[in-house]
């Protein structure tokens, strides 16, 4: 199993930059690959994405040594199964809001004697045909990066119980959905949006977990980084849509 670099540069308090990619096109994947990210998170909760769309965008992720990480549709353990076995090297398990569907997330994701995934000779354990499963199960355990989302005030209250479980590498603030659960949808500046964050952030930045966020341009990434984020995302069209239109204003003198 190829060693885990996110979780490796998380370990010892580096900063992670990661894309969300929500279309389930290899070339595309392995095209972001040469641009220098840490790791690409494969939408599978907001996009049309299916274990085999990850599958080959796993492998396209692996030709240029970035990271593949998978955000399920839920934390079902049967769908947790299904999207480990294409070979991601971690998950995003959106709207955990108690410290038990924590520690079921974990346990979904990790084999014995951490968790209950099952197991079997799949992509991710090569097919059985380079070791044996026991070294694998081994391995995986210690290489698979578990992100758990946090996206209501219901969650950022339990945040000391979530963040008390074992294994969990990242806690993900969602701020759309945390708007949402206040009654205040989208309106993400308000003051009492941002005061639930901020308590959030205030929790996480002082636990061993690293604080995860997304972002919408580079001025917002810094900005989280002096309050403490360490593993920060971009969708692609936030990128790709200013330097587009930005292209095309220069280019037709406007």
């Amino acid at each position: 199993m190829l060693v885990n670099t996110v979780k490796s540069k998380l370990k010892v308090g580096e900063t992670v930059f990661g894309c969300f990619v929500r279309y389930p096109d290899a070339n595309l994947a392995e095209l972001l690959g040469y641009m220098g990210w840490d790791f690409l998170v494969f939408d599978g909760e907001h996009s049309t994405m299916e274990p085999r769309d990850c599958e080959s965008l796993t492998r396209a992720a692996e030709l240029r040594g970035v990271t593949p990480i998978m955000r399920v549709p839920s934390s079902a353990p049967a769908i947790i199964l299904r999207f480990m076995d294409t070979g991601v090297q971690g998950l995003h398990v959106p709207m955990i809001e108690t410290g038990a569907e924590a520690e079921a997330a974990v346990q979904a994701v990790k084999y014995h004697p951490r968790g209950k995934r099952g197991l079997a000779g799949v992509r991710a354990a090569n097919y059985s045909q380079a070791g044996s499963l026991g070294d694998y199960v081994t391995q995986a355990n210690a290489q698979t990066l578990v992100v758990l989302h946090i996206e209501s005030a219901q969650a950022v209250d339990a945040l000391p119980d979530i963040l008390a479980v074992a294994d969990v590498d990242v806690v993900f603030i969602g701020p759309t959905d945390l708007s949402h659960s206040l009654g205040l949808p989208g309106q993400l500046d308000h003051p009492q949006v941002q005061a639930v964050a901020q308590r959030a952030v205030e929790l996480i930045v002082a636990s061993p977990v690293a604080l995860g966020v997304m972002v919408t341009n580079a001025a917002s990434a810094r900005q989280w980084q002096a309050r403490g984020a360490r593993y920060i995302t971009t969708g692609l069209e936030a990128i790709v849509g200013p330097a587009t239109r930005s292209y095309l204003q220069t280019v037709r003198g406007a």
